[in-house]
């Protein structure tokens, strides 16, 4: 769900079923609920949202099945006005309403317990996601220098389906391990967005320190944008430790072309969440 600064939410109307809801959608063909979540804003209001913390899911029962919802605690990015929007069979009215007013003018008691989840972390907060590289040809088949490691075709498909979840999190800086895999595996949200990559060595295996790695993750604590930090399996409790993650926080392994994204507020993490693609 979508805020903005004044204590409003925005909602929609659908004629079709006489409600007022949260703007939401189906996904598409290989598409990630992350990007979806950002698509679907878009399509229905003419809003563009960052996303902030993930929400409880909704589930509820349709006509013919159970129905998953995603949401997360988004805030419009740029024009939020809705004032010239065109009505049409789906959506025939959006509008920003003040949070103490959404909660009676929603028209199911889901949403309503989902607007109370929200307003508790609607504050504002910015990403720092914490990137593995992309599928990466073998060690054992690699007879060069292994920073120079590329990534396979099947890395290559990953790393471009990484690019709408990183923009999905407003991210405007890209900081990388030096190592060929790393930099190939943002390589197409650079091209995409335009935003340089940020090569810093002590994010790379082989010379990563505690205290490099400390003074990079501080560095994006501290900055209002959001970031992403493309590393290796081998760093990524240096980078952990780095953001302060308590061992729940954590969780299994990241996967190759696997993500944790932290939500910062104030210099501290107040929320995780992990994303794959595929």
């Amino acid at each position: 769900m979508t805020f903005r600064p004044g204590r409003e939410v925005l909602l929609v109307h659908r004629p079709k079923y006489d409600d007022w809801s949260f703007p939401k959608g189906k996904l598409e063909r290989w598409e990630h609920p992350t990007a979806a979540a950002v698509r679907e804003v878009a399509e229905e209001t003419g809003v563009h949202v960052r996303l902030g913390p993930p929400l409880t899911s909704q589930r509820y029962p349709t006509d013919r099945r159970m129905k998953t919802v995603s949401y997360w605690a988004g805030r419009a990015v740029g024009d939020d006005d809705v004032s010239l929007y065109r009505p049409n069979h789906e959506i025939d009215q959006v509008a920003w309403v003040r949070i103490d007013k959404a909660d009676a003018m929603l028209t199911y008691q889901y949403d309503r317990e989902t607007l109370a989840e929200a307003v508790q972390v609607r504050r504002r907060t910015h990403p720092v996601v914490v990137l593995r590289h992309a599928k990466a040809r073998s060690r054992s088949a690699w007879r060069g220098d292994d920073r120079l490691r590329p990534l396979l075709k099947t890395g290559m498909v990953e790393a471009d389906r990484i690019v709408p979840l990183l923009a999905a999190y407003d991210v405007t800086r890209i900081v990388s391990s030096p190592s060929t895999r790393c930099l190939q595996t943002v390589k197409p949200y650079s091209d995409t967005t335009g935003w340089g990559i940020e090569s810093r060595r002590r994010l790379s295996e082989e010379q990563v320190t505690a205290k490099g790695v400390q003074k990079v993750v501080d560095e994006l604590i501290a900055g209002q944008q959001g970031a992403v930090i493309c590393t290796h399996r081998p760093v990524l409790p240096v980078v952990y430790d780095a953001l302060g993650l308590r061992p729940g926080q954590r969780g299994d392994e990241l996967g190759t072309a696997e993500m944790l994204v932290a939500h910062v507020r104030k210099g501290a993490v107040v929320a995780v969440e992990r994303h794959r693609i595929g």
